[in-house]
């Protein structure tokens, strides 16, 4: 599944992935911090997207965190 982590406060896209440990990263992600290239920042909440890709259902985790 695609996994996408979204600065909440601006929108940017901070790392675009393919897991199958989708509740692995979801629990990880919602620990003390998660460090990116561009800083610390913490969980706030996520949403599961379901999109069609050429006549496919496909889905994506959009995990939102703010910068600490």
């Amino acid at each position: 599944m695609n996994v996408i982590f979204v600065d909440s406060f601006s929108g940017e896209e901070l790392l675009h992935t393919v897991s199958h440990d989708v509740a692995g990263i979801l629990a990880a992600t919602q620990g003390e911090s998660v460090t990116f290239p561009v800083g610390h920042f913490k969980y706030e909440f996520h949403n599961l997207d379901f999109y069609d890709d050429n006549g496919q259902i496909r889905q994506e985790l959009v995990i939102y965190v703010k910068k600490i």
